[in-house]
């Protein structure tokens, strides 16, 4: 079973998504050049929003100094501080060992930590457990020879069995790999920390109309040289800003969701809800940030806050389909009409053309919008979400 989310938000003059000119990202749909916000981008921003909404589940961090986080977690779990950073070297260089197969050349800052070569993400129960591995050996052994014994032997087990299935024998907190982990997944090719595939599956968003830039040629006045009535301006630049409506798109694989979740054989996920019931708390919480968070950098400049003007719902079991192509043809943005008017009926044009090809695939639907729309029940986002959540598990009131 899938949920499908998509939306159509219309943004001032702002700088979305950069590339590594500065300028903002586009891509080419339909054979014209559109504005574009990269669903890493968009993930991250929605992750950081979602956080304080659930502060009672665990998150994660992904990070390069993510062992620094370990010997943080191994300090309060009673290690001394004098051992603390050997042994939690030691366990990241086995743990790395074992993800990658082979031993490489370790990388230290410059206080001696292991520092990795690329980024992980790590959720806070993973964190406290592998940390727990650094304080039993250290309180199993005193001396440093029988503690690095100690933690190759706890290590050993982690070739037998993932991270993630021992935690689960010692009763950790779920989702082991944060929620973020269990949302958009881990790459990792390794057994031993367990990849995460992921659920959530973001598209790029895009401008349904042609592209829409300008240069912004910007100064800087110098205070102290004005007070000395020098003319011109201390710092002169230019940027790249757009406009536009943005059509976006995330395609939620649920029985993969409520397994990251729970652990969970995933042709079991309706009967893992009745044990992890803030699954439901975690897609309505998603839903609301999809809609009502913007990305952008120059926030101080351009202030690109906005919520979209239509969130339309899909629960279904057929396979998932964006509705990009309502916009293969760019919408047209003559004068005295209604763009985002246009681009939401181009959403249900788009619904009907698909109705008319594969028939009636069982989705049910509903969209929030004001806007004139007649291809399904329309309702606030909250009612919306809720009858969603409701068909999805049953009754969560």
């Amino acid at each position: 079973m899938f949920l499908q989310i998509h939306f159509l938000t219309s943004h001032h003059a702002s700088l979305l998504n950069r590339d590594d000119a500065g300028l903002a990202k586009r891509i080419t749909f339909g054979g014209v050049p559109r504005l574009r916000v990269s669903s890493q981008c968009q993930k991250k921003h929605w992750r950081d929003a979602l956080i304080p909404t659930l502060p009672d589940l665990p998150f994660g961090i992904r990070s390069r100094l993510a062992f620094q986080e370990i010997a943080k977690e191994a300090r309060r779990q009673g290690v001394a501080d004098e051992r603390v950073h050997s042994l939690t070297r030691l366990l990241g260089e086995s743990v790395m060992t074992l993800a990658s197969g082979k031993r490489g050349r370790s990388v230290f800052d410059d206080a001696g930590q292991l520092l990795l070569a690329q980024p992980i993400l790590l959720g806070r129960p993973e964190i406290r457990y592998l940390a727990s591995i650094v304080a039993d050996a250290a309180k199993e052994s005193p001396d440093e020879a029988g503690t690095r014994q100690a933690i190759e032997q706890r290590i050993k087990r982690l070739e037998k069995k993932n991270l993630l299935a021992l935690m689960r024998q010692a009763g950790m907190p779920k989702p082991a790999c944060g929620v973020e982990g269990a949302l958009f997944g881990r790459f990792i090719t390794s057994d031993i920390l367990a990849r995460v595939d992921a659920p959530v599956h973001v598209a790029h968003a895009f401008t349904v109309h042609a592209l829409q830039t300008e240069m912004d040629y910007f100064t800087v006045v110098d205070d102290l040289l004005e007070e000395q009535e020098e003319t011109g301006a201390a710092h002169v630049n230019e940027t790249e800003l757009g406009t536009g409506i943005f059509y976006g798109y995330v395609a939620m694989d649920l029985p993969l969701l409520v397994s990251n979740f729970t652990g969970c054989d995933r042709n079991s996920w309706r009967d893992a809800l009745v044990s992890e019931p803030a699954v439901c708390r975690v897609i309505e919480s998603f839903i609301r940030v999809v809609a009502q968070t913007s990305p952008g950098a120059k926030l101080g400049a351009t202030a690109p806050h906005t919520w979209a003007e239509l969130i339309l719902l899909e629960v279904g079991k057929s396979m998932p389909r964006s509705l990009a192509n309502a916009y293969l043809q760019p919408i047209g943005m003559q004068e005295g009409q209604d763009p985002m008017q246009l681009a939401v009926d181009a959403l249900a044009a788009q619904l009907n053309r698909y109705a008319r090809i594969y028939g009636d695939t069982g989705e049910q639907r509903w969209a929030a919008t004001d806007r004139e729309w007649n291809a399904c029940k329309v309702a606030r986002l909250s009612e919306a979400t809720r009858a969603a959540l409701d068909t999805i598990f049953g009754d969560v009131s």
